[in-house]
């Protein structure tokens, strides 16, 4: 079963961090931990479902494409406020991704092929979204 871990650190303000083993059951804990942290921010409900939608895709991306579905690798969600915004943060214990690399499944001739249709959506719903460099693995930072 996978666990989960509830911190914060110091900064201001201060990030809630939820820590999963690579398993798909894993993307079950997404949705509570993001109502349980978000549920007194009055959120409409395109930017919830927003929010839900992409963060579910990046941690989905995490594990299978990142960790390679490996329960010793872990995939880390970090939530936090920035303003009027809420940022979130996907890492992964993986080879890393040059996300330029993506190809645009809008194109004709990548219509039929796999990849890239989740990288899409989260730039869809999301106001922002930066891969900044990692030592280990792969970070997205989603804003909304």
């Amino acid at each position: 079963m996978s666990t989960q871990k509830f911190t914060s650190s110091n900064q201001s303000p201060s990030p809630h961090i939820l820590v999963m083993k690579s398993e798909r059951k894993s993307i079950s804990m997404v949705e509570p931990f993001l109502n349980t942290l978000l549920e007194f921010q009055s959120l409409e409900e395109t930017r919830w479902f927003n929010i839900l939608i992409a963060v579910t895709e990046a941690v989905n991306n995490a594990i299978i494409h990142g960790n390679q579905s490996n329960p010793a690798k872990q995939v880390t969600l970090s939530v936090a406020q920035d303003g009027n915004d809420i940022v979130i943060s996907v890492q992964d214990e993986g080879l890393g991704f040059n996300p330029a690399a993506i190809r645009d499944p809008r194109e004709p001739d990548n219509l039929l092929r796999e990849g890239g249709r989740g990288v899409f959506l989260i730039q869809a719903l999301a106001k922002s979204v930066e891969y900044p460099k990692t030592q280990i693995g792969s970070l997205v930072v989603m804003r909304f």
